[in-house]
């Protein structure tokens, strides 16, 4: 298990990078998970009796890595939580997909509807029962002849939306068992949460974070990660 990566925190937010293929919270597998981590953190540092508070504010899919927020106290995760929920917050994924995408720039709006007997996202028609409306903004950064690397913008915030959503136009992600053809897991996925933007939940500042994917690793060694990844 990796150190856990804490690039930000006070009294009120811990911000922390979250390594690929780390849950979020706690699940069936029993591995470590991101909220039980910040909360060990959070107890050993500051000498805490008992449970150390940590909200969970937002998830990222088991696969994904990159930036996460938690809060320290239950006043900032109602504030932060208000602030995902309202789409207040800013999201930056990078994503690489197969194949050149020929579209360099768009907006994807589709329906989606959870499969729970099958654990998949698929995508739906409008008037089915039990969708939800999901859009993205993507924008092509790079090709290497096989594969892309995509600046991806997401308006709502669906369960493994980027991920069906890129699939349906033909260029699923690298890595991807689960919506693409890559059922070799030659790479990690290829999907990082690489800036978050929200107002901190008392000074109101304005708090923009940006963390790179690890380069030596597939599939972000094909790419230039850091000129894309900054303020």
């Amino acid at each position: 298990m990796e150190k856990l990566n804490v690039i930000y925190e006070d009294n009120q937010i811990v911000v922390v990078i979250k390594p690929q293929n780390v849950s979020t919270q706690a699940d069936a597998s029993g591995d470590v998970d991101m909220l039980s981590m910040v909360k060990a953190y959070v107890k050993e540092k500051y000498n805490k009796e008992g449970d150390a508070f940590i909200g969970l504010v937002h998830r990222l899919d088991r696969p994904t890595g990159g930036i996460m927020v938690f809060a320290r106290n239950s006043k900032s995760a109602k504030r932060l939580s208000e602030q995902f929920a309202t789409h207040d917050v800013e999201k930056v994924y990078y994503a690489v997909t197969n194949g050149v995408v020929k579209v360099k720039s768009q907006k994807l709006v589709n329906y989606l509807k959870k499969d729970e007997k099958e654990n998949v996202v698929k995508i739906a028609p409008m008037s089915e029962k039990g969708v939800k409306k999901a859009e993205l903004v993507y924008n092509v950064l790079e090709e290497n002849g096989k594969e892309s690397l995509l600046e991806v913008k997401i308006l709502t915030g669906r369960s493994h939306q980027i991920r069906v959503q890129l699939a349906n136009i033909g260029h699923p992600l690298v890595g991807d068992v689960k919506y693409g053809k890559d059922k070799g897991m030659t790479s990690r996925l290829g999907l990082w949460a690489g800036k978050l933007s929200f107002t901190h939940p008392t000074t109101k500042e304005k708090m923009v974070f940006i963390a790179c994917p690890n380069q030596a690793e597939k599939p972000w060694n094909k790419f230039k990660m850091e000129k894309y990844l900054q303020r």
